[in-house]
């Protein structure tokens, strides 16, 4: 309520304030400043502003000496023309979308224009025959004209600049929906009847003063012009679109216009004396050279203006907003747009030949492929996501045919640890008791990564333990291997070997080597690289004789993969056989020296990403 009741007193001020400011200018075609106002007060404030416009008038006419039977009528009708421009705004003749005034498209400017001429119409034709019938019947016709040109010209300018500082400064008063839908035929029909009747009226007192024609006239109008008010608001209001290219171009119009007025109204003032001075000059001219001047420069310069705007907001601007709605159609990333509503936007604008078509013709292109493009990056991620699944399985099946546990006995303590670069790998390394007195070792690299690789691997390592069984001799056992490998190994994929068997009780281990790192032993205190033969890799050729080589082994000995002496740092620094034997050589504990090597490898690389499997397999002697 305290915010209604400033907008009536905003309303109630403004109206003395312009009356006191303009006051000098009375007789230069400004007789009745406060007209104006009433409509822009009215539209802005509603009911409140259409009010407090009306006691400020009330006031202003009791000042100059008016009857209180004189101001009733005026004040009445005065209210409902206010009022008027409220309830038009917001009446959505040909839109649903109705918005706070703003002339931020030709819509809203025309719906700005149409409302104002209605509402100064129906004032000026009212109020000029109450003078005719209050005062001097010769009047009516100038009186009229006045009234109108300055309802026109003030309501005009003081309105765009209100709504230009609403902007600003939020102070609009909007409607609420009404919950009685009302009957929009009906109210159709009372506002044709109202136009009907009031310019029935204005031609009247132009041509001919019948003071009962006049007065059946009047009463008629006010009838349907309260009739209309009554109509509720059938419309939620909705915001206002922001920063539109239309906007902006009529902003640069309407400026230009209101220079044309402000220039009409310097040089019509400037030539008034000089119009005074001329014998016999008709009154019309006399009082209101300051309008007329500027209003015909408007017409010349408006009409073709809005008509140019109106076919570059059709062709252009129409188009451009509606490409731009493609904005609400995007659910998210990586989401599918929601196409059927955006082509049919834009399958208005896909025939024709020019920008407006190519660029139709381009989104519509876009949202079709980009659909297709999410459809199978979808595809792609389900089949990811079973592929991944897959590999999961298959990480669980490699990690199970691996030894879980360390063996340990009286005589011997072996343990094994390996990390695929990715899901699955090629590296394995195996361990375990042929009979009571002989221990295989085992450690391979397959070539490549990943699937293929790990495939390979699980083969041999199954292969391995099967020959095995039949035969103990480490170099017949990769002879039959690499045979089994070459004879299906269409891909030409390898892998390096060394496999070891160990005699518990004479501590003689025998092995042979296909082309792996040799193995680390340690003796007299100290790690050393084992001399051994280097063979050739499992699968390239076969029939190849692995050499059988023994040691007599009393202390420790550790194999690897070369991810282990390849695993670089940030600098592209790798870790090498250096760093493997100068730790092992520092290491004085007799712990287990796996995980202490695993972690200064981690201190070694960092956060440097690894691109080959690790594993690393050690037994002790005890």
């Amino acid at each position: 309520m305290k915010s209604k009741l400033t907008k009536l007193a905003i309303s109630f001020t403004t109206i003395i304030l312009l009356n006191i400011i303009l006051f000098p200018f009375y007789g230069y075609g400004i007789e009745n400043p406060h007209v104006g106002l009433l409509f822009v007060l009215g539209l802005l404030f509603g009911p409140y502003g259409a009010l407090g416009a009306v006691l400020g008038n009330v006031v202003i006419d009791l000042l100059n000496g008016f009857a209180p039977l004189e101001i009733l009528p005026s004040a009445i009708c005065s209210f409902g023309v206010s009022y008027l421009a409220y309830k038009l705004w917001y009446s959505g003749f040909k839109t649903d979308k109705v918005t706070k005034p703003r002339l931020d498209n030709i819509y809203h400017l025309l719906l700005f224009l149409s409302t104002l001429l209605i509402c100064g119409l129906i004032y000026s034709a009212t109020h000029a025959t109450l003078i005719g019938i209050f005062f001097d019947p010769h009047l009516d016709e100038y009186e009229f004209v006045s009234y109108f040109l300055n309802f026109i010209n003030i309501g005009f300018i003081l309105g765009v600049f209100f709504i230009w500082i609403s902007k600003k400064i939020d102070f609009i008063e909007t409607p609420k929906k009404s919950k009685n839908p009302g009957n929009k035929k009906l109210s159709g029909i009372i506002i044709r009847l109202l136009l009907i009747v009031t310019i029935f009226s204005s031609i009247m007192l132009m041509i001919s003063y019948n003071e009962n024609i006049l007065i059946a006239d009047l009463l008629l109008m006010q009838i349907l012009l309260f009739a209309y008010l009554t109509r509720p608001f059938e419309h939620e209001v909705v915001p206002n679109a922001e920063n539109t290219i239309i906007e902006k171009i009529l902003n640069n119009f309407l400026i230009i216009t209101l220079s044309i007025t402000i220039l009409g109204v310097i040089v019509s003032i400037l030539n008034y004396n000089y119009l005074a001075t001329i014998p016999d000059i008709n009154l019309y001219l006399l009082l209101m050279p300051t309008l007329i001047i500027t209003d015909i420069a408007l017409i010349l310069f408006f009409i073709p203006s809005i008509i140019i705007l109106k076919y570059i907001e059709n062709k252009v601007i129409q188009p451009i907003s509606s490409f731009s709605e493609i904005e609400s159609f995007i659910s998210g990333e990586n989401e599918k747009i929601e196409a059927e509503g955006l082509l049919n936007i834009y399958s208005k604008y896909v025939n024709e030949k020019n920008e407006i078509g190519t660029l139709a013709r381009s989104y519509t292109h876009l949202i079709n492929s980009n659909n297709n493009y999410i459809e199978n990056i979808r595809k792609i991620e389900g089949e990811q996501k079973r592929i991944e699944a897959e590999l999961d399985i298959a990480t669980k099946i490699q990690a199970s045919n691996l030894p879980t546990k360390a063996i340990e006995t009286d005589e011997f303590l072996v343990n094994g640890y390996s990390k695929p670069a990715k899901e699955v790998g090629g590296d394995f390394f195996d361990y375990y008791l042929l009979d009571d007195d002989h221990l295989a070792i085992v450690i391979g690299d397959a070539s490549g990564k990943g699937v293929p690789a790990a495939l390979l691997a699980m083969v041999s390592q199954v292969l391995i333990k099967q020959l095995l069984k039949h035969d103990q001799d480490p170099s017949k056992i990769l002879y039959l291997l690499n045979n089994q490998i070459c004879e299906n190994n269409s891909e030409t994929m390898f892998l390096t070997l060394w496999l070891g068997i160990y005699n518990i009780s004479t501590k003689e281990l025998v092995f042979s080597n296909a082309g792996h790192n040799p193995p680390l032993i340690k003796e007299n205190g100290n790690f050393k690289f084992l001399d051994i033969d280097t063979g050739i890799v499992i699968g390239i050729m076969d029939n190849f004789d692995y050499v059988r080589e023994s040691i007599t082994l009393t202390d420790e000995l550790i194999v690897y993969t070369d991810g282990i002496t390849d695993a670089n740092n940030n600098d592209d620094e790798m870790y090498g056989e250096d760093g493997i034997l100068n730790f092992l050589n520092g290491f004085e504990s007799d712990d287990d020296p796996i995980d202490p090597l695993l972690n200064d490898i981690h201190s070694f690389t960092g956060d440097a990403e690894q691109f080959d499997d690790m594993t690393l397999l050690h037994l002790k002697i005890k």
